[in-house]
């Protein structure tokens, strides 16, 4: 059996989980390839699709011409598409908008030929619904990391931007707009699909299967429950005080920890942490932020900013370093985050939102807030200060290798792939 594996870069956090699958897949002797619009990892089997371009010499010399004449302002700038200006023009800290268009054809690909299955993952700029699915022949899986696939073009609905004095999320307004827009391109994933009998969903919890089902029209198409699958080997507890001393963390500090690629995010829900932080009572209490930095964070002292981490096996040190992971999204998935912190033995402290209520078994792997707010968050923290959970470091990890191992995923996959080849 040959599986495609297709996703539009190896970073990020489907990046990631798609790449975890494809080598969780080729340890259990799959023939996997993984089929990328923009590589930056040296994974096993992994190749980049090119885009479809005019490569003759005249178009060469015509580009190369009007844009020596655009830089010398010889000729205006070209004009910016409806497409590009929405997106340009959409609330700084809302998360990516795609149209469902790309110059990709992943069918004309050797790798789509060859394979028996085509296993999506997030592909946004990367597959063109309209003729990806008039050519496409074989079986078709399509994990959703986010709800981009099945939406208007927003990766996550996002119902709540901003917090407001009280510590509660701000209710987000639609514009015109943007409504317009989210009904035109749902319309056009719709009729990309409306003849497609071939295609199944897989979810990574009940929160998007709910999202998927919400709308008739996807929930005609077969949808599979697949969490997730780590490394167990490299996401593992490791010393605290070695990794703190590694990190620079002092050894007496309460440390809070905060992960996301792009913190400043509005769905990360970093302000809601960050005032929490302020309001708690205890003057060893530290908060280490590990993304893009952010200088407005410089000001508090028990802030500390690392940084990106890249490496895995030095990611896994900073979630054992901490004494909480701490995941204050206002709306997620089943964030790989987690799901590392846990195989780390790191307690998470978490909203109820998303696939989040799935992963944490409150009082006994961390602690679910009460509700989205500041006020539940700093109760939430204090508690775990002062009372910790039941479970161990050893039985948090245990429990979390049992279900998030990357081979319980990768033999979930390949069960669901044979099928399909069937």
């Amino acid at each position: 059996m040959k599986v495609l594996l297709v996703n539009t870069s190896d970073v990020g956090g489907a990046g990631k989980a798609c790449a975890r699958l494809h080598l969780g897949l080729l340890n259990m002797e799959v023939d996997s390839k993984l089929l990328l619009a923009k590589k930056m990892s040296d994974f096993k089997a992994s190749y980049v699709l090119h885009q479809k371009t005019n490569n003759s010499l005249f178009f060469k010399i015509e580009n190369k011409v009007l844009s020596v004449l655009r830089r010398i302002k010889l000729l205006k700038p070209s004009k910016k598409t409806q497409e590009e200006l929405f997106i340009k023009n959409r609330i700084k800290g809302l998360e990516k908008f795609s149209f469902p268009n790309s110059n990709y054809d992943i069918t004309e690909s050797e790798l789509y030929k060859q394979a028996d299955v085509i296993n999506l993952h997030w592909v946004s700029e990367f597959i063109d619904y309209q003729s990806f699915f008039k050519k496409n022949t074989k079986p078709v899986v399509w994990t959703l990391h986010d709800m981009n696939p099945f939406s208007g073009g927003e990766h996550y609905e996002e119902k709540y931007l901003g917090i407001d004095k009280k510590g509660f999320p701000i209710k987000r307004v639609f514009l015109d707009e943007e409504i317009s827009t989210f009904k035109s391109v749902l319309n056009l994933k719709m009729e990309a699909l409306s003849n497609v009998d071939n295609l199944h969903f897989v979810t990574l919890c009940n929160w998007m299967t709910n999202q998927l089902k919400q709308n008739d029209f996807f929930e005609r198409f077969p949808i599979h429950k697949i969490p997730n699958g780590i490394d167990s080997n490299v996401f593992r507890i490791r010393d605290k005080s070695s990794s703190r001393e590694l990190l620079n963390i002092p050894q007496e500090k309460k440390v809070i920890l905060f992960v996301a690629d792009l913190i400043d995010a509005n769905r990360k829900g970093l302000k809601f942490l960050v005032r929490a932080i302020e309001r708690i009572e205890q003057t060893n209490i530290q908060l280490f932020v590990i993304g893009n930095k952010n200088e407005d964070l410089n000001r508090f002292k028990n802030i500390i900013q690392y940084g990106k981490v890249y490496d895995e096996e030095l990611l896994s040190s900073v979630y054992s370093a901490a004494d909480a992971f701490v995941i204050p999204s206002l709306m997620d998935n089943l964030p790989n985050t987690v799901l590392e912190s846990l195989l780390c033995g790191t307690p998470v402290i978490g909203f109820p939102v998303g696939g989040i209520p799935e992963i944490i078994n409150h009082n006994k792997n961390g602690l679910l807030a009460k509700e989205v707010s500041v006020d539940a968050l700093v109760e939430s923290i204090s508690d775990f200060l002062k009372n910790g959970v039941t479970y161990s470091i050893e039985d948090i990890r245990k429990d979390a290798v049992n279900q998030y191992d990357e081979k319980v995923q990768a033999k979930n996959y390949i069960k669901l792939f044979e099928s399909l080849v069937k």
